[in-house]
């Protein structure tokens, strides 16, 4: 069954589902469980290290974001950490691939979904720079330059080595900091 946003906030407020929340992929309801400490930990440190770069109120955790116009419809993701190009007190409503400088997943259990579905979404919305911390191989994928549905530009970082944001060039996060 294909759900959209719509039919997702009517789920989510009739209470038939009452303590799970869902995120909404590619027309799918993934049912968010609670997260292991090494992904709360590693979403922590990575959200600390780009507020540290950017602005604290540039940083968010886990919103809903909107996407490509055509994938809107069906799609809600929440990804782990959010940069914006702006402060988040002065939006009126979720974060639009305009709005956003960075997007970055913390996989564990999740990393094949966050380097395939999650990353063709984020490309054909248009988000410049995508971030995936692999924290079984304790490394991060790095996603740029979006064209159609996929990145142009694809690279890891291992642990021993470090990532600097495509609009902070000069201002690079050691991948060993925001492992746990």
């Amino acid at each position: 069954m294909i759900c959209t946003r719509d039919e997702l906030t009517l789920v989510e407020t009739t209470g038939v589902f009452e303590g799970t929340h869902f995120e909404l992929i590619e027309g799918a309801l993934i049912g968010k469980k609670g997260k292991q400490f090494p992904h709360v930990a590693a979403t922590r440190e990575l959200a600390l290290a780009l507020s540290v770069i950017f602005a604290p109120d540039h940083v968010l955790q886990e919103p809903s974001i909107g996407i490509s116009d055509a994938d809107n419809p069906k799609n809600e993701p929440e990804p782990d950490v959010v940069v914006l190009n702006q402060s988040f007190r002065g939006m009126g409503s979720n974060a639009r691939p305009g709005d956003i400088v960075l997007v970055a997943e913390v996989a564990d259990s999740t990393l094949h979904q966050d380097l395939t579905t999650k990353a063709r979404l984020y490309a054909r919305g248009g988000i410049a720079e995508y971030w995936v911390l692999d924290l079984p191989n304790r490394r991060i994928h790095v996603h740029r330059d979006p064209t159609g549905d996929a990145y142009q530009e694809r690279f890891i970082v291992e642990e021993s080595g470090s990532v600097a944001p495509l609009t902070r060039p000069d201002r690079a996060i050691a991948v060993a900091s925001v492992l746990p």
